[in-house]
């Protein structure tokens, strides 16, 4: 049976990556809709501070803990079996799945096509069986009508298994919400994971995300888009995390 603990007011599952990548192979057998939030500190308060986006992220049919600070969160409350799935992680984990469990990717988001087909190029290098059966870049404005139900169509007619959605938070998971309906697949929001694998920005280094300052080797790299957002973000979780789990530690003690 899974287990989700409540960081604030975010359920995220206690799941190892292994885990999740089958609970995400068998979501993709389904044939309808279905998404997955890769949640950190950001997100964590984007849905502690908006009722609307709780409902969508705690909605998700699995919530992990792509930040370290979310995973040691939940260790911090009791479920020792939580652990950190990075959202590069299980895309890597999952594109490498595409020839022995013949899944079909789509890939929706990044900056521009050009970007979407350095993605591609880098993927099949790496897993050279790899099937990216859809691709789109869509543009810096909302979609039309009937732009949306272009995309919707194409990407049913791909027969997409897994569509990895990076158009950042909380973006991507309005729009895998608003599509899970529409949509027979299973999405995965991946955030800046296509900038990454195209080498348009760097990876922390590993000792970096071992002890997770993954946040603070992004700051650095870009600081003047995420000052506003680190500074509004990771001094409030940390005061509001601290008053969780005093307070269960009291009732604990009581």
């Amino acid at each position: 049976m899974r287990i989700r603990s409540k960081v604030l007011a975010m359920d995220v599952d206690v799941i190892n990556l292994t885990e999740a990548v089958e609970e995400v192979r068998l979501l993709s057998q389904l044939n309808r809709g279905a998404y997955v939030c890769v949640s950190n500190v950001h997100m964590c308060m984007e849905v502690f501070d908006c009722d609307s986006f709780r409902d969508i992220v705690n909605d998700a049919d699995l919530v992990l803990a792509d930040g370290k600070p979310i995973s040691w969160a939940q260790r911090g409350l009791g479920f020792r079996g939580a652990a950190q799935v990075r959202g590069q992680d299980i895309m890597n984990a999952l594109c490498g799945l595409t020839g022995e469990k013949s899944l079909c990717i789509g890939l929706y988001g990044g900056s521009s096509e050009a970007l979407l087909s350095q993605v591609i190029d880098k993927l099949k290098i790496t897993y050279p069986d790899i099937s990216v059966d859809y691709h789109y870049a869509p543009p810096f404005r909302p979609l039309t009508d009937e732009e949306d139900v272009k995309v919707i169509k194409a990407i049913n007619d791909a027969n997409i298994d897994v569509l990895f959605v990076g158009i950042g938070c909380p973006k991507q998971e309005r729009w895998m919400a608003e599509h899970r309906e529409h949509l027979n697949c299973v999405m995965l929001g991946v955030g800046a994971a296509f900038d990454f694998i195209a080498g348009s920005k760097k990876h922390a280094p590993k000792w970096m995300q071992k002890i997770g300052l993954e946040w603070l080797f992004r700051l650095l790299s870009e600081p003047r888009r995420l000052w506003r957002r680190y500074l509004n973000t990771n001094p409030r979780f940390i005061w509001f995390f601290a008053k969780q789990w005093l307070r269960r530690r009291s009732i604990k003690t009581n």
